[in-house]
């Protein structure tokens, strides 16, 4: 198994946080466009406990895939994990969080992950897997800080 931590800070309050991150929708706006990101199920504004959110996107080697993950654990105002059902990966799991400190919100991504196929995935995953994911969230502190900083 495998673990991304990161940490971002952005100038903005924890209100404008949550109400970005609660809205499965906004995944959209914090993937890279060549990663073909398209949620297939219809969504709420808001998550709920136990929501599932399907998608489709596109991972390289691999073509585009179905990805299905539940909302879980939610803590509205600072916290929630999505867990993969059916996907690309043998497990992961993704820990969101935020937290006020001083000069704004800190956003805590820890994701548990594992790939499949054995041997092969562990090459995978040295090749290119652990390169992709952390360009992925490398956008994803660069979106934070252009759509959330005040």
């Amino acid at each position: 198994m495998y673990t991304i931590y990161k940490e971002t800070l952005v100038d903005t309050s924890l209100e404008k946080a949550w109400d970005f991150i609660r809205n499965p929708a906004n995944l959209n706006k914090i993937t890279p466009d060549d990663m073909a990101f398209e949620i297939v199920s219809d969504m709420p504004e808001n998550m709920y406990e136990g929501m599932l959110v399907q998608y489709r996107v596109k991972i390289p080697g691999m073509g585009t895939q179905a990805w299905l993950s539940e909302l879980k654990h939610i803590m509205p105002g600072r916290s929630f994990v999505d867990e993969q059902k059916i996907g690309p990966y043998k497990l992961w799991y993704h820990y969101h969080g935020i937290e006020a400190v001083d000069g704004g919100v800190k956003f805590i991504d820890r994701v548990t992950y594992e790939v499949p196929f054995w041997i092969f995935g562990k090459i995978a995953h040295a090749l290119f897997i652990s390169k992709t994911l952390e360009r992925i969230f490398a956008y994803r502190e660069e979106r934070f800080q252009s759509l959330l900083a005040d």
